[in-house]
């Protein structure tokens, strides 16, 4: 046992007193000792209940003879901090949170691990430290919101952003506006549609990190309790078959995550996340691979901001444990890789079933026969880009038009709120990046509006900085390399003219390779006061196509 050394010989003496003022006896001391990560805090609504889910999870862990031993996660709330200064420091966050349970189950010599948690960058932190740490561990997330019902149509977070820009067009009263935004958000849980946080709880579940369910179980359900108990007697077969995170994190793990991702159209920041928790893995994992999974594989679920169905119907319908087995029958997804629950994945979903085909469609019915996500280059983004085609209709597949450039977000959105925004325009929104903003901002309340007035699939939204899950429409983001990396973005000027071609997988600036050149040797970006945790993290951060890992020193 790890911890046996903190515990075992006569040169611990002093740390068994400290030990038995926990209140720990001769029967404790002689167990493994498991760390409880919990998430919960009393700002973000996913997760003022991980409290009781922390208390399931150390129940699981005494049950199978286990000793717990729970300690705190910060968690930044991206709803709370869109369209201002405070989502800098939501992607930044991610690291901070993975290096504090590094820290504390280093330190103590925890034999295993359990993380409660939701919301979207504690989920993938969860996963960056598990890999780093390569000791049993299980995730067990919060689970889904439901959404809220407002004169007989269902609503949710993604609702009041759109809301705001019908409001700011004048096509709602104000009264209309309040009563969106009294009906959004009904109950706990992370915001009830397929947005970043979801996507990632589902990814947890695909990488085989989460139990079956995890993904989809909606928060205020009492199966949430139940998975959480189970989390912490899983914990404890894994410690005894000494199966750890990197022998589930393989490769080939984290080829099934990118294809379920694929055909359910999760959020485009799941290949920032994905590609940071691979790098911890020590698995070799580019943007190449999700380019390719994403031509193979159809796009079966579209829930908000894709479709009308929300987590809970995906849920009700099935599962990611039907999504799973479809794809494990068709070749898209190898079961045998191994679960948290000590077996493989496939033993978690063959016994599952499309309750619902409206909401988990066939292949033979796919939205499309191709992924939710796809990945662009052209001269524009020569190292990447991402847009969720999942999210735009069938019909939408070329845009070209004269761009409108901005210098951050602050300025775009008052352009769009202001009524400025116009059919046939490209707003370059730029310095977003994960050194430009720093901390590659989300960009929401721009979306929401222009879905709001409208204009969603009639403004194509190009940035270097990224988009909420929630975010739909148009909107093209990761692009890279970022402006103040001397990427071509930087070279945009207004009525420059761009164009997006999807069946090339293309963002093309149309101007002259010497001429772009130039015009990046000329850019100058901001000049941005930073101090503290954002000035290390802009000093350290690699580029979004790399995972927008932060490297001190780098």
């Amino acid at each position: 046992m790890r911890s046996n050394e903190i515990k075992k010989g006569s040169k611990r003496l002093g740390h068994r007193a400290l030990l038995r003022s926990l209140g720990l006896d001769e029967t404790d001391l002689s167990r493994p000792f498991i760390g409880v990560a919990n998430g919960f805090n009393e700002i973000i609504p996913g997760h003022v209940q991980l409290d009781d889910l922390a208390t399931q999870a150390k129940a699981g862990i005494l049950q199978a003879g286990g000793v717990p031993f729970e300690f705190p996660m910060i968690g930044v709330c991206d709803g709370l901090t869109m369209g201002h200064a405070g989502m800098c420091y939501s992607l930044p966050s991610r690291e901070l949170i993975a290096d504090s349970i590094e820290l504390m189950v280093q330190a103590h010599c925890f034999d295993g691990l359990v993380m409660v948690t939701n919301c979207d960058k504690i989920n993938p932190a969860c996963l960056m430290a598990a890999a780093r740490l390569d000791i049993p561990a299980v995730i067990v997330s919060g689970g889904p919101m439901e959404p809220g019902l407002n004169q007989g149509e269902l609503v949710d977070l993604s609702s009041v952003f759109e809301a705001a820009g019908r409001l700011a067009a004048g096509n709602i009263a104000a009264e209309e506006a309040l009563a969106v935004e009294l009906t959004a958000c009904p109950t706990c849980g992370c915001c009830a549609g397929l947005f970043t946080a979801n996507s990632m709880n589902c990814m947890i579940e695909a990488l085989g990190m989460g139990l079956p369910g995890n993904g989809t179980v909606p928060a205020t359900y009492s199966a949430r309790r139940a998975m959480a108990r189970q989390a912490g007697r899983a914990v404890m077969n894994l410690w005894e078959k000494g199966i750890t995170s990197l022998n589930i994190m393989t490769r080939q793990a984290f080829l099934n995550a990118i294809a379920v991702d694929m055909a359910i159209g999760g959020s485009t920041n799941t290949l920032l996340h994905l590609m940071a928790v691979a790098q911890e893995a020590g698995v070799d994992l580019c943007l190449d691979d999700f380019d390719r999974i994403s031509r193979q594989t159809p796009n079966l679920v579209r829930i908000r901001p894709s479709g009308p169905h929300r987590m809970v119907d995906l849920d009700r319908a099935g599962s990611l444990r039907a999504v799973m087995k479809i794809l494990a029958e068709n070749g898209m997804l190898d079961p045998s890789c191994l679960s948290v629950t000590g077996t493989s994945i496939g033993a978690g979903f063959n016994q599952a079933r499309i309750i619902d085909s409206q909401v988990i469609r066939t292949m033979d019915t796919a939205y499309d026969t191709q992924g939710g996500l796809y990945i662009l280059h052209g001269n524009l983004a020569p190292r990447g880009a991402v847009i969720k085609v999942s999210a735009l209709s069938g019909n939408w597949r070329k845009y070209r038009g004269p761009a409108r450039v901005f210098e951050g977000e602050e300025p775009a959105s008052e352009f769009v709120f202001g009524g400025q925004a116009k059919p046939g325009q490209v707003l370059v929104i730029r310095d977003e990046g994960p050194k430009g903003g720093p901390g590659m901002r989300e960009m929401l309340a721009l979306t929401g509006a222009l879905e709001g007035m409208g204009l969603g699939e009639k403004v194509l939204v190009v940035t270097d900085g990224r988009f909420s899950g929630a975010s739909g429409g148009a909107s093209v983001g990761h692009v890279a390399p970022e402006a103040r990396a001397d990427g071509p973005i930087a070279a945009v000027r207004d009525d420059d003219i761009i164009e997006l071609d999807l069946d090339q997988r293309e963002v093309t600036l149309e101007a002259p390779e010497s001429e772009i050149r130039k015009r990046i040797e000329a850019y100058r970006p901001p000049r941005k006061s930073l101090g503290g945790y954002l000035k290390r993290y802009a000093e350290g951060v690699t580029g979004a196509d790399l995972g927008a890992i932060w490297k001190t020193g780098t």
